[in-house]
């Protein structure tokens, strides 16, 4: 779990990030998953973007995400989730 000091630092950092990753019509399925986990590897900290036109809440969204994937979702703002997942080869981020 992260700490709200965490969740700052992360947010911070997110901030300038695109969304890699949009989650349609279709919602969630488990190839999205995977490949959300392998970016995650390498990348950490990634945002991903839920379009108008999907059928479930963002909330729940992320909630899929985050466990199919083992990641902590950061923030939900607007239609955006920021995940984070601490990488195991390729660590860039040092949590304060």
């Amino acid at each position: 779990m992260l700490t709200g000091k965490q969740k700052r630092y992360l947010r911070s950092q997110a901030h300038h990030l695109s969304p890699i990753f949009q989650v349609g019509k279709t919602g969630v399925n488990e190839n999205m998953v995977s490949q959300i986990d392998d970016a995650l590897e390498k990348r950490e900290l990634i945002k991903v973007s839920v379009l108008q036109n999907c059928l479930e809440d963002k909330n729940d969204v992320a909630q899929d995400l985050a466990e199919g994937s083992g990641a902590h979702i950061v923030q939900i703002i607007g239609n955006t989730i920021v995940l984070y997942k601490e990488s195991m080869e390729n660590k860039q981020i040092n949590l304060p």
